[in-house]
C-alpha cells in the first residue's frame, strides 16, 4: 500500500516597500532558515516575482529541498486573500491590479496564498501571539500605511468581496489632509509615517520652543520617538497629536464590532506609551458607553522581524495543497 507523505513546511513571505522577507516554517511554528532582499530593486512587478521565487526556490534547495514544501503564504501591503490580488496598492511601487498569487503558482508550481498584511499579521498573532485563545479581536498595522483587520468569532472578517478592515481609509476630518488615496481626511494621513513627519513640521512651524526635532535632517517616526525619550516637549506633542486622532478613529471602529482586544503591531507602534496612551485616553472620551474600559489595547510581543513571516506561515497552511510535481 502507497502511503502519503504528508508535507511539514511551509514559505511565509512578507512584502513591504523596503524589503521582502522570506522564511522556512515547520508545523510547530518554528522558523528554520530567514532570508530576505531589497523589494526596491525591482520596480517592475514582473521582474520583482520572478527574483522572490528564484530566491524561493533556491533557497528551499539549500535547506532541506523543494519536495518538502506544502505551499507558500504571503503578506502584502493592500492585498485580498479572495482574489489571491494586490489591489491599487498606495504605498507599493507597484500599481493597479496585480494577481501575485497567480503569478508565483505559475512559477512555482505550488499552493499560494496571498493576503493583506493586517491579516496575516491577525493570523500570527492568534496562532503564536497576544491574541492567542481570543476569538474577537481587531489587528492593527501601523507603518507606511494603517490597516486593519477583525476578528469575529475566531475568524477574519474579510466583507463582501475581501477589503474590510481599511480603518486608515476612513474620514476622521471631511477638509482633511490628502491622502495617497487620493481621498481628503483619511485616518491614514494623520497617524501612518508620513502623517507623522507632517504634524511633526507643522509643531515645529507652530512654536518658536527649542527641540531636537528641529537638529534632525530628515525626521522619521523613529527618530521623533527617540527625542520623546530624551524629554522633547514638541516631539511628546507629536505622538499626543497623533494618538488623539488614532484614538478617534479606534473608537468609531470599536462601538461598530465591539472587540475584546485591539493589538497594535508595526514600526510605528514601537512608540509604545507615547502614543498608545493619548490614544487609549482619546479612545475612552469617544467609545460607546456601553464598552469603555473593557477593550484591551496590546502590543505584539512577537519578535519583529519574524510576526509577519509567521503569520504568512498560517495563511500558507489554510490555503488547498497543490502541486506541478508528481511525488514517487
Amino acid at each position: 500500500m502507497n502511503q502519503t507523505k504528508v508535507k511539514k513546511k511551509v514559505v511565509g513571505v512578507d512584502i513591504s516597500s523596503e524589503e521582502t522577507s522570506y522564511a522556512i516554517v515547520d508545523v510547530r511554528g518554528n522558523i528554520l532558515a530567514k532570508d530576505s532582499f531589497p523589494t526596491p530593486d525591482y520596480p517592475e512587478i514582473n521582474s520583482f516575482v520572478t527574483a522572490l521565487c528564484e530566491h524561493i526556490i533556491g533557497f528551499v534547495e539549500l535547506n532541506g529541498g523543494y519536495e518538502t514544501i506544502r505551499s507558500i503564504g504571503v503578506s502584502a501591503s493592500s492585498a485580498n486573500f479572495l482574489t489571491g490580488c494586490i489591489v491599487n496598492s498606495p504605498n507599493m511601487p507597484w500599481k493597479g491590479v496585480i494577481p501575485l498569487a497567480a503569478m508565483m503558482r505559475d512559477q512555482l508550481g505550488l499552493a499560494v496564498a496571498v493576503a493583506n498584511n493586517s491579516h496575516v499579521v491577525g493570523l500570527g498573532e492568534q496562532a503564536f501571539g497576544s491574541a492567542h485563545g481570543m476569538r474577537d479581536f481587531i489587528a492593527v498595522t501601523i507603518g507606511s500605511g494603517l490597516g486593519s483587520c477583525i476578528f469575529s468569532d475566531g475568524e477574519p472578517n474579510l466583507g463582501y468581496d475581501g477589503h474590510a478592515g481599511e480603518i486608515g481609509h476612513t474620514c476622521v476630518d471631511l477638509n482633511g489632509r490628502v491622502c495617497g488615496c487620493g481621498k481628503k481626511g483619511c485616518l491614514e494621513a494623520y497617524t501612518a509615517t508620513k502623517g507623522i513627519i507632517r504634524t511633526a513640521n507643522e509643531v515645529l512651524s507652530g512654536s518658536n520652543e527649542p527641540s531636537l526635532m528641529r537638529d534632525i535632517e530628515k525626521l522619521t517616526p523613529k527618530n521623533i520617538f527617540e527625542c520623546c525619550e530624551k524629554g522633547d516637549k514638541l516631539a511628546i506633542e507629536v505622538y499626543r497629536r497623533t494618538g488623539e486622532i488614532l484614538g478617534l478613529g479606534l473608537a468609531n471602529y470599536a462601538s461598530l464590532v465591539n472587540p475584546e482586544a485591539i493589538i497594535f503591531t508595526g514600526g510605528i507602534a514601537r512608540a509604545g506609551h507615547w502614543l498608545l496612551e493619548p490614544a487609549q485616553k482619546s479612545f475612552e472620551k469617544h467609545v460607546f458607553h456601553n464598552i469603555q474600559g473593557k477593550v484591551k489595547f496590546l502590543t505584539s510581543e512577537l519578535e519583529e522581524s519574524e510576526r509577519s513571516v509567521l503569520g504568512a506561515s498560517v495563511l500558507a497552511w489554510k490555503v488547498k495543497e497543490y502541486s506541478l510535481f508528481k511525488e514517487d
